[in-house]
Parts: C-alpha cells; sequence; structure tokens
C-alpha cells in the first residue's frame, strides 16, 4: 500500500472516529483523543514523504483540508457546550443538528427572554487547563517522580518528548501542525522562546507547574534533623519585630489576706522577647536549548530538587552553626555560659553521670523574674556516632560497669528524651572536640525557632526573563529567620574530639 492510500486510511479512521462522536452528541472521549492526535501525527508524516515525491507539487492536501474541518467541528461543539453549560441548557440537540454558535447564542437569549430567567452563571474548566493537567503528570511520571492521583489521560502523554508537548501545546494556540512538524528543534525552541513571556502560553506553563509539583516532593524528602528540635514560626514581613512581643510574670506569691484585712496592690513585670527577622534566599537555573533538544528533563525534577534540597540543608546549617558557634544572643551573653547555667565545665562523651547533670541544669532553670519554672528534656542532639552508646545507657535496667548492679535512673527516661544524630556536627568540629546538646520540649521552653514568611514553608519558583540567556530561566527562594527565643531550653556539653574510624 502506497503513502497516500495509507494516508487516506488514516483520515477515514480520524473521520470515523467524528462521526461516532457527533452522531451521539457529545465530544471526544479522552481515548478517542488520543487515537486522534495519533493519527495526525501519522497524516502529517506521510504527506511530508508525499511531497518529498511531488516536487513542485501545488495541489492542494486533502488531509488538510480534512484536518481543518475536524478542528472546526471540534471548536463548534466545544464552544457551544461550554455556552449551554454557563446558561443551564441542554446542549445535545444543537450539536446534532450542526448549528452554528452564534445560532445557538441567539436560541439560549430568546429562552431567557421568554422565561425571563436570571443568568445561572457556572464556572467550568477550561480544556486547555485539562490538558496542562495532563501533561504536567505525564512529564512527572516519565522522571520516575510518585504521582499519587494523576490526572485522567496522563498516561496517554507520558511517552510524549518535550518537542512532541511543545508541538501539541502551541497546535492548540491556533500554530499549523505542519509547518511545527517541518521546524527543525532549533526552530522550534526559538518560537517557544518568544511565547515564553506569554501568560496564556501553555508549554511554558506546564513547564512552571511541574517544576514546582517535583520541588515540594523533593523538599519534603530532604533528611533533616532540625524541624524535631526547634519550633516553627510565622512573619508577615520583613521587618524586625519590636515591642509587641513580650513576656509577662513577676507578680510575686499571693500574700495572706488576714479577716478585714487589705489587698495589696501589685504591678506585673514585663520583659521583652528577643526580635526576629527573615531574610531571603534563593538560586537562578534555566533549561538550555541543548537541553530541550536533547529532550532532557531533568531540568523540571532533577536540578530544581538539587536546590529544593539545597534550600532545606542550608536552614539545617545554620541552626547547627548557632549551637557550634556560642555567639552573643539578645541579652549580650553568649548562648551557652556560666551566667546562662547552661554550659557544662568540662567536656565528655556521654555517660550517665554527665546525662543525669545536664538534666539537673535543666530543671533547675528560673525565669526572667527569678521564679522556678518546670523545664522538661525532650531531646539529646549528638554527632554521629554517639547514639550507640546512648541507646545502650537509656536502655539498660542497670548502670553499666557498676559492681554492684545499681539501678540505671535513666531507664525510666528511654520514652521521654529522643536521640537526634546529625553528621552536620561531626563536619563542622573535623578533629576538634564536638559539642553535643540536651533541648527542651518546646511547650515547656523554647529554644531555637524557625520562622518562615506567611507560613510559606517551601521555596517559591518564579520564570524570569534574563537579558543575553539562551535559554528558560527560573528563580527559586525561599524566606526564613532562625532566632535563639530562650537559653534555658538548651545545655551544652562542650565535648571531645571524636574517635570514629
Amino acid at each position: 500500500m502506497g503513502n497516500e492510500q495509507l494516508r487516506a486510511a488514516k483520515i477515514a479512521e480520524q473521520q470515523a472516529l467524528l462521526d461516532g462522536a457527533k452522531s451521539q452528541g457529545r465530544e471526544l472521549t479522552d481515548e478517542e483523543n488520543a487515537k486522534f492526535e495519533a493519527l495526525q501525527r501519522e497524516i502529517e508524516t506521510l504527506t511530508l514523504e508525499i511531497e518529498k515525491d511531488k516536487e513542485g507539487s501545488k495541489a492542494a492536501d486533502p488531509a488538510d483540508a480534512t484536518r481543518e474541518a475536524v478542528n472546526a467541528e471540534r471548536k463548534r461543539i466545544q464552544d457551544i457546550t461550554s455556552l449551554c453549560k454557563e446558561f443551564g441548557v441542554e446542549e445535545a440537540k444543537y450539536i446534532q443538528d450542526g448549528s452554528s454558535l452564534d445560532q445557538v447564542r441567539a436560541a439560549v437569549l430568546d429562552q431567557l427572554r421568554v422565561n425571563n430567567a436570571p443568568v445561572n452563571v457556572k464556572v467550568t474548566r477550561d480544556e486547555t487547563d485539562t490538558f496542562k493537567a495532563r501533561a504536567v503528570d505525564a512529564l512527572m511520571m516519565r522522571a520516575g517522580m510518585p504521582v499519587e492521583h494523576p490526572a485522567e489521560g496522563a498516561n496517554q502523554l507520558r511517552g510524549m518528548s518535550l518537542r512532541d508537548l511543545a508541538i501539541e501545546s502551541l497546535s492548540r494556540e491556533g500554530e499549523s501542525i505542519s509547518e511545527l512538524l517541518r521546524m527543525s528543534s532549533d526552530d522550534l525552541y526559538g518560537t517557544l522562546c518568544r511565547a515564553f513571556y506569554n501568560p496564556t502560553a501553555a508549554f511554558p506553563a506546564i513547564l512552571d507547574q511541574t517544576i514546582e509539583k517535583s520541588i515540594v516532593q523533593l523538599y519534603q524528602m530532604v533528611p533533616t534533623t532540625f524541624e524535631a528540635f526547634t519550633t516553627k514560626g510565622s512573619l508577615t514581613d520583613f521587618k524586625e519585630t519590636r515591642d509587641h512581643e513580650y513576656v509577662i510574670g513577676g507578680v510575686g506569691d499571693f500574700l495572706l489576706v488576714p479577716e478585714n484585712g487589705e489587698i495589696k496592690a501589685d504591678i506585673p513585670q514585663t520583659e521583652l522577647l528577643p526580635t526576629r527577622k527573615l531574610e531571603t534566599y534563593g538560586k537562578q537555573f534555566s533549561m538550555t536549548r541543548q537541553a530541550f533538544i536533547n529532550d532532557d528533563i531533568g531540568f523540571l525534577t532533577e536540578v530544581p530538587g538539587l536546590y529544593a534540597t539545597k534550600a532545606k540543608q542550608t536552614i539545617d546549617k545554620q541552626v547547627y552553626q548557632i549551637l557550634f558557634d556560642n555567639k552573643t544572643i539578645f541579652d549580650g551573653t553568649p548562648l551557652f555560659s556560666d551566667d546562662h547555667n547552661n554550659l557544662l565545665s568540662k567536656g565528655s562523651a556521654p555517660t550517665q553521670g554527665v546525662i543525669q547533670s545536664m538534666i539537673m541544669k535543666m530543671q533547675l532553670q528560673k525565669d526572667q523574674f527569678g521564679d522556678a519554672i518546670y523545664v522538661i528534656p525532650e531531646f539529646i542532639v549528638v554527632p554521629i556516632g554517639y547514639a550507640f552508646d546512648l541507646y545502650a545507657i537509656f536502655h539498660s535496667t542497670q548502670i553499666t560497669g557498676s559492681d554492684w548492679n545499681d539501678a540505671n535512673p535513666l531507664y525510666n527516661y528511654q520514652n521521654q528524651i529522643k536521640i537526634i544524630e546529625s553528621p552536620v556536627l561531626n563536619a563542622m568540629a573535623g578533629e576538634d572536640a564536638c559539642p553535643w546538646f540536651m533541648v527542651a520540649n518546646a511547650q515547656s521552653c523554647r529554644g531555637i525557632q524557625v520562622d518562615y514568611l506567611n507560613g510559606q514553608e517551601t521555596p517559591t519558583v518564579r520564570r524570569m526573563e534574563v537579558p543575553g540567556t539562551l535559554g528558560f530561566v527560573w528563580d527559586i527562594y525561599l524566606d526564613w529567620g532562625i532566632a535563639v527565643r530562650d537559653f534555658r531550653g538548651i545545655v551544652e556539653n562542650p565535648g571531645v574530639a571524636l574517635d570514629i574510624e
């Protein structure tokens, strides 16, 4: 069978799909749409081959005429369906009798006028948005990312290359499929670049949404530990917080009031809490011309994922840097000091006696007004290598090495105190002494807090235009701030040099 016969057969298959849907007064189903588009691509390929065989032929191509008729009919059905749904009118009869959009519009207005009915506006999802959702989930699945509930029809698109998706997107916006298929990938890339900052363009929006979904998933999977022992906060702007936050207390003990005695007046004392402030952190990445031509979708998941991972790791590192560096905090004193009663005088590895000393220091703290408070230890934060000894200390009923099998008092803390290991401490210490810490329950005493702008914890991605850059460019950024809220909820053991082989 020759190319012309094959093409005619493909066109006949398309027409049969359309006739079947039209006879039933409906649009093509997702499966029929996918089959129709696959046939169209085969027809276009055959057309190119026929044109090569017919050098200089100027005859009109029946496939183009058929395609235009099919597209026109499809648009008529979509427009009539959308109009009828908007005004609550049954559309089937208008589709079946071949009415034009203008005729249907006039009929709807007449019906509303006769019935004197109010307009019932319904918001329906645009077909372009549906296609975008399918394409985004298809790219996610193709890149190996988990998609819990993929959009209907996404599986049919997951085998399409970036070039295929670009052609499909542009053709839906009115570009000629024949001309798009004839373009080289380089020329097609140039066409996409010109439309990249058009807010209605589908292909850039598909890239944006795929990047955003992958960043959210990958950010949540980053293995960091700061979240366990810090509190989370939210700020609405980048101004440094001032006197709108304070702690009230210092009211003194209740005094005995004798019979017919006078109740003494009292004025509560207040103390300002430490200030907090947000900063913006970010990077920029791009999809290069080579990546598009090579059909490399790594920029959609892997590259943004690397930056999302680095953002979370940066917060993790900054929190541990506060603990490790022991710099001056809001009251003009180093975070860990004798004045704060939260520093052991001599560093050591974890032992039963040392841990008891750290617990005692924490539980003997007083508030800003000199009153005893209840601070409950909940975490021990250590470098890699100490967890093994700590599990033995907390889970042994007797003190290890005791000649008399003395009862281990820390056994009762095994479910109260959680062990957190972090390689960040190992990296910071190197061959020097590595400190480790005990952190209180956040409800009993705040320690370190991580604030985000309006509670936004995952990075934001924004498409950017960069002059002189050959590629699609995105900014990825996140706003956060880290503050020591109270020194009473953290105790430091200065530690010793790690001996880990």
